[in-house]
Parts: structure tokens; C-alpha cells; sequence
């Protein structure tokens, strides 16, 4: 969780932009509609519901109006892309927050530079805190426990103390995910094994919301239920499944070239009510 003193209670947000790739995108939590939910979506009604409740007559009056929320975040996004692509129309839509996580894509590509990345970043930070009115930065993962990602925790690590530092430096509160010791849990994480299940966003959206200061419902950290130990057997059988279905295609897409996100593009461009 970030530090005490970054954690206070902050003035009426009425308007909130999430900007990043898969996982602000909400990859892995599907809503009934087919399209996905995620975090920032989670995140954003615990913020809307903040917001006191105006009848018609007096809403025209408030000074925050009705609350608005928009999602910039496309699946597969590096972080150049998305501060070319994202940060200047979070800059236009001037929210009074914006969530930044980028780095993620670039981390798990070999040859990536951590300390590179993070100058990068900070960049983007200082442009984007001069526009809008509080930047809310996004640590990356502890993968010790993801397969296909466990040996880049080293670089991942490194990334988040830079990314800390950043924050530091431009009085940014920090979304701490490295810390937030339940998502460890298999059940957090969707079958691809690469983004959260709809527990597992449930959980960062509670913790976004306890570093804004806000009162939540649920502990994000709260242990899971107890289960069942699998046995050999089982683990084997999910193990070749998750790599037929899952790393296989991956890999492709990695070898050929292309984006999960090549003809995605964001779920919600404008600051909408919610």
C-alpha cells in the first residue's frame, strides 16, 4: 500500500480518465454485454458514488455536476503508444483524475531497458500533471507466481522503484499492486494467467479507492477462501491446457508481430456519465 502520507482524504473528484493497455482496458473481467469491465470501471463507480446525491434542481448549480468517467486503455499498448495516443486526449478531456499504467508491455519484450522505460514514464507524468488535476500512478505485478512471466520479477522490481520515485517527485498517490498481497492467489488471476480474473479487479479497484482515502466496503486484501489442494494430476492437465489455448498463440502473435489490440480501440473516449 503507498505510504501514509500519500494517502489522504482528497477533494471531490467529479471526473476520472483511465489511461494504459489490457489492464485498465479490464481484459479478463467480461460484463454481460460481451465487452469487459475491469478496475478503472469498478474504480470509477466507488467514485461516482462519492459524489453527493443532486436532484434536479440543484445539480445545475453544483460546481462537480454529475460525475463523468472516461477509458482511454487498449489491450497490447506500449508505453510509447500510449503517450502518444492516450495522454494528449487525457490532457484535452482535463479530468481532475487520471490513472496511469503503462510500462507492462514493454517490460515482458527482451532487450527492455527498465531505467530507459522509467525516464520515459516521467515524461509523460510532468505533461500530464501540468494538465489535469491529480495523476495517480500504477505500480506493476510481483510475478513470482505467473509462469510465463516469473523471470522477469527483477526488471519488474526495478521498474517500480523508479515508478515510486516518479510519484515522489510530482506529489503523485500511488496504486501499489507489487503490495497488494491477494492478488498472489491463482484465484485473481484469468485462465490465460496473464490478467486478472473479475475477483482479482475487484480487488485493485478497492485498493485505488483506499489510496484516494476512500472508505470501501470489502478489505482488497482479505484472504481467499480456503480450497481444495490439487493434486498432480489436475495441475499437469492445466498446465498443457493453458499452454495449447493460451502461451502458444502468444508466442505467435509475439513472433509475427502483432497486438492483441491492433484493431481495438477504447471502450469509452469521452468523459460520459456513468
Amino acid at each position: 500500500m503507498a505510504d501514509d502520507s500519500r494517502i489522504q482524504k482528497t477533494d471531490i473528484i467529479g471526473s476520472y480518465a483511465a489511461i494504459g493497455d489490457s489492464f485498465t482496458e479490464g481484459v479478463g473481467d467480461p460484463g454481460p454485454d460481451g465487452t469487459y469491465v475491469g478496475w478503472a470501471d469498478r474504480f470509477a463507480v466507488l467514485l461516482a458514488d462519492r459524489l453527493p446525491v443532486l436532484d434536479e434542481a440543484t445539480s445545475s448549480d453544483s460546481p462537480h455536476g454529475e460525475f463523468r468517467y472516461a477509458n482511454l486503455a487498449v489491450r497490447g499498448r506500449l508505453l510509447d503508444q500510449i503517450v502518444a495516443e492516450q495522454v494528449p486526449r487525457a490532457k484535452e478531456l482535463a479530468p481532475d483524475l487520471v490513472s496511469f499504467c503503462a510500462g507492462g508491455n514493454d517490460i515482458i519484450r527482451p532487450g527492455t531497458d527498465p531505467d530507459d522505460l522509467a525516464e520515459r514514464f516521467e515524461r509523460a507524468v510532468a505533461d500530464l500533471t501540468n494538465a489535469v488535476g491529480t495523476v495517480m500512478v500504477t505500480t506493476g505485478f510481483d510475478t513470482r507466481g505467473v509462469p510465463v512471466l516469473r523471470h522477469m520479477r527483477g526488471k519488474i522490481a526495478t521498474y517500480n522503484v523508479h515508478l515510486r520515485a516518479i510519484a515522489d517527485r510530482y506529489h503523485c498517490p500511488v496504486l501499489d499492486l507489487w503490495s497488494l498481497r491477494s492478488i498472489q492467489d491463482r484465484r485473481a488471476w484469468d485462465d490465460d494467467r496473464l490478467h486478472l480474473s473479475s475477483g482479482g479487479h475487484t480487488r485493485v479497484a478497492l485498493r485505488a479507492a483506499q489510496v484516494l482515502g476512500l472508505e470501501t466496503s470489502a478489505d482488497p486484501d482479505q484472504p481467499w477462501p480456503p480450497q481444495a489442494q490439487r493434486n498432480t494430476f489436475e495441475v499437469r492437465r492445466d498446465d498443457i491446457h493453458w499452454a495449447r489455448e493460451y502461451l502458444v498463440p502468444w508466442i505467435g502473435r509475439r513472433l509475427r508481430g502483432e497486438s492483441s489490440g491492433d484493431e481495438v480501440a477504447a471502450k469509452r473516449p469521452d468523459l460520459l456519465p456513468l
